[in-house]
């Protein structure tokens, strides 16, 4: 089973959808008015719509940095992927983990889950693998 599956993007429209601003995680504050603007989703979660994508997550591979089953994770295929990034790679299916460099001067590379209980994925030929895009936000869902 796929542990992300990538999902189709359209952007030619907007997308807004009302929004409180600045909700406090600390202790209520007394008085001010509750202000309720737009936001446009595609546009706050884009740089780039021709090279963004979605993905919904299956599995549990990246539980314990708060990813689970049904999540969405935003790609950006024109971001360049560094050390310790969320990447969607493909490996004989669309899997996201963190990209770990820290073996590429010995000849491979890691992706690595964040699940105590799930092993990283050795990547042993650099040549033919590629990271398809670097996930720069999770959309979570709570039930």
């Amino acid at each position: 089973m796929a542990e992300i599956v990538i999902l189709p993007s359209e952007f030619k429209d907007e997308l807004k959808l009302h929004y409180a601003e600045a909700i406090k995680a600390g202790y209520p504050s007394r008085g001010g008015d509750d202000e309720h603007e737009f936001i446009d989703l595609n546009f706050e979660l884009t740089s780039d719509p021709l090279a963004t994508f979605y993905g919904r997550v299956e599995g549990d591979a990246m539980i314990e940095a708060g990813i689970g089953s049904g999540d969405i994770a935003v790609i950006d295929k024109s971001v360049i992927p560094q050390d310790g990034d969320l990447v969607v790679a493909y490996v004989n299916e669309f899997v996201i983990r963190f990209l770990d460099l820290t073996h590429q001067s010995e000849g491979y590379i890691e992706l690595r889950p964040a699940n105590r209980f799930r092993k990283p994925i050795r990547i042993d030929n650099l040549e033919e693998f590629e990271v398809w895009g670097v996930v720069v936000w999770t959309i979570k869902k709570w039930r």
